[in-house]
């Protein structure tokens, strides 16, 4: 006898809310845009545009023209800037998504097709956009990231002159830790400039060098090569080069960061700066004072946080921005910087567990100030430290770098003072959990635990 039961209706994609009616999809290419608006606002809705500038304006009219407030776009490299640039400043909402978002359903390898299947996801809510932060902060972040490219730019220069000195068998790289420091600058000037006998080179010494000028000058006794040496000359002229560039990159910055008003509204006057932390000092570091900059816009002492240093500090504040809002939660703060543990869970069960992978400016920085507390006398280096000795360099650096993190977002949030801890206050805290959590086993098990002496049952009456 068959069942009576009528089978449940199956739901179409067609039948869900509309939860955008306004919405648009637009697959972004480098030399052709095709945008989809509803069907219902135009006897075309879907239409290629060329990638100029008058192109864009047309494609923007063209929306405005049939009541489009929001845009759904798939980009890949940077074809999309122009375009949502112009769309923000016209009052319609951009949303960029990510490509693995949308394509997950095969058969849909056009871009006439891609346009209309982004305009019919977004129009139901289903696509979530990528964060940016506001426009100041985009331009601060643009500035930080050439100053990064040169600097990566400038180092393979370093190498160009090492290499030269070890082919004439100049151990200058042995007896100084960086031979673009006072005493491997002076000396390699003197050497272009044509000296070469070692005493009088290793005269050249810093007093604040380890190395003495017997070693010095043992050092600097090689083949003096002519072709060497003028492969020496170049890279020591590109280096210098890309230093000035820095330089006047750092006054840029300066100048963009004086143009910024704080961002918090607040009558209480700004925290003292305690003196920068030991060891922060570096060649790389801006030439301006970042960190005074950074708390007068911000409110905080970011660098106060252990493991930050004030180039780290900047890099942070202009990939995640000041407002904190963008993010509901500390976890989704975390899971946006790709340092959340991914679970899999099916049937109750955590199948697998990783870190998502992320290219992130802000995430390097974390993970480089988690590598910096290694062996720190803090919360953060005892925390590593205990997480390395249980699974592993890598996965404590991501652990630590998401602690740091975790600081980071209260910090900006809540306008908080930093309370740095030290490693003995947090094996403190970490007995007394270990020891709450035995108790708590003990307890159901029966028994009852008594400082220095063995654990004895709880006997019934």
């Amino acid at each position: 006898m068959k069942d009576s039961t009528p089978l449940p209706k199956r739901t179409r994609l067609d039948d869900l809310a509309c939860v955008h009616p306004n919405a648009a999809g637009m697959d972004i290419g480098a030399s052709e845009i095709v945008v989809a608006v509803p069907p219902d606002r135009d006897r075309e809705p879907v239409r290629a545009f060329a990638t100029f500038t008058c192109d864009l304006q047309a494609l923007v009219d063209w929306l405005v023209a049939c009541g489009i407030d929001t845009v759904a776009m798939e980009s890949t490299g940077i074809y999309w800037v122009p375009i949502f640039e112009l769309l923000e400043q016209r009052g319609i909402r951009p949303y960029l998504v990510n490509a693995r978002h949308v394509k997950t359903v095969p058969g849909r390898k056009s871009d006439w097709n891609d346009g209309q299947w982004l305009q019919k996801l977004h129009g139901f809510g289903l696509l979530q956009g990528s964060f940016r932060p506001d426009a100041e902060m985009r331009a601060l972040r643009t500035l930080l990231r050439h100053r990064a490219e040169l600097i990566q730019h400038r180092a393979p220069h370093i190498l160009h002159m090492q290499q030269a000195l070890k082919l004439m068998n100049i151990q200058l790289a042995e007896v100084l830790s960086d031979v673009t420091g006072v005493t491997g600058q002076a000396v390699l000037r003197a050497m272009v400039q044509g000296e070469r006998d070692p005493l009088k080179l290793a005269q050249l010494r810093n007093p604040a060098c380890k190395s003495s000028e017997d070693e010095i000058a043992k050092a600097l006794t090689g083949t003096w090569r002519a072709e060497q040496l003028f492969i020496l000359k170049q890279a020591l002229e590109l280096y210098d080069y890309y230093t000035t560039k820095v330089s006047e990159c750092d006054a840029h910055l300066e100048q963009q960061f004086a143009a910024m008003k704080p961002r918090f509204e607040s009558d209480a006057p700004l925290p003292q700066l305690p003196p920068a932390k030991r060891g922060s000092n570096s060649k790389n570091k801006p030439s301006y004072d970042a960190r005074a900059q950074l708390v007068r816009i911000t409110g905080v002492d970011l660098v106060g946080v252990m493991g930050i240093s004030a180039s780290i500090a900047q890099t942070i504040i202009a990939e995640v921005g000041t407002d904190m809002s963008a993010f509901p939660s500390v976890k989704h703060f975390c899971s946006w910087l790709g340092l959340a543990p991914h679970n899999d869970i099916s049937g109750g069960r955590v199948l697998r567990s990783r870190t998502m992978k992320v290219v992130n400016r802000a995430t390097q920085a974390f993970r480089q100030a988690a590598q910096s507390v290694a062996r720190s006398d803090s919360a953060f280096g005892a925390f590593f430290r205990s997480m390395r000795a249980r699974l592993g360099p890598q996965q404590a650096t991501v652990a630590t770098a998401h602690k740091i993190a975790r600081a980071v977002y209260h910090l900006l949030k809540y306008r908080d003072v930093f309370k740095d801890e030290s490693a003995a206050d947090y094996e403190r805290q970490r007995r007394e959990r270990e020891l709450k959590h035995l108790t708590r086993r003990a307890s159901k098990l029966g028994y009852t635990l008594t400082a220095g002496v063995a654990a004895q049952p709880v006997l019934a009456t």
